[in-house]
């Protein structure tokens, strides 16, 4: 968890965010301020609307109305690619890594793609500052004794860490975790919250995840969402005690 020191400044937020489909408002006024160096959770049931706010803020899709705001900057609209070099990286739901790739090359070709400056026409494996970083973050994630392995030999817990390990490659401000721990063991759950905290201590975490145990155990703040709009906000004990949060959410995912 972020001291109180280091919650000291709005990194992200959102006015009045919405987002329609047809007649159909996935996301509809919703406010939301997340703190430099926070760990914000957002949950709700089934069609809330945590996709949508993901896709918006990632430039996967831009709002019906309402604005955007990142580091200061009003980034709404703003493609996934431009929002990338400002800082935002985001992992997805279902694993996306390139499985026929070692994991070395997987995380690489990541960092190579967001390096600032190299000889096109050198070779690969003589870029010793490219691999030199992606060696560094893949023993961060504690996948630094299967380099060479191939992403699609990994069990489906290591897959998840290798698409974390993309993620950071970009060395993003912001980083938005998509259910982080969607169909993990308990022990591969356990691990990846404590790379989640590891994670959380250099930079800002937004993450959608369903399971309660995560949320609770290691959230700074959490925003819960229901038919789109935003029905409660507030620290784990806050949320565990809200009984319109109970009522609607909690109630029945226990």
């Amino acid at each position: 968890m972020q001291s109180p020191a280091m919650l000291d400044a709005v990194l992200l937020r959102t006015e009045r965010l919405t987002r329609a489909y047809g007649s159909l408002l996935a996301l509809s006024d919703v406010d939301v301020s997340v703190r430099r160096g926070e760990l914000r959770s957002i949950i709700g049931p089934n069609g809330a609307g945590k996709t949508t706010f993901f896709r918006l803020i990632a430039g996967e899709t831009a709002p019906t109305s309402g604005r955007i705001w990142f580091n200061g900057a009003d980034i709404t609209g703003m493609p996934p690619y431009a929002a990338a070099r400002l800082g935002i990286a985001k992992s997805y739901q279902i694993t996306n890594v390139f499985p026929h790739l070692s994991v070395l090359e997987n995380v690489r070709v990541a960092v190579q793609g967001h390096a600032r400056s190299f000889n096109f026409w050198s070779r690969a494996d003589r870029l010793t500052d490219v691999r030199d970083r992606a060696v560094a973050i893949l023993e961060s994630i504690e996948l630094g004794g299967k380099l060479d392995r191939l992403a699609a030999h990994l069990s489906h817990g290591e897959k998840r860490h290798l698409e974390l390990a993309i993620a950071l490659a970009s060395d993003p401000t912001l980083l938005l975790l998509d259910e982080p721990t969607a169909g993990m063991s308990p022990e591969e759950t356990d691990s990846t919250m404590g790379l989640i905290r590891e994670l959380a201590a250099g930079r800002t975490v937004v993450l959608v995840e369903h399971k309660m145990k995560v949320v609770m155990r290691i959230s700074d703040r959490v925003t819960v969402l229901h038919q789109g709009r935003v029905l409660a906000e507030g620290t784990p004990d806050e949320i565990r005690a809200n009984e319109r949060v109970q009522q609607t959410y909690l109630g029945s995912s226990r």
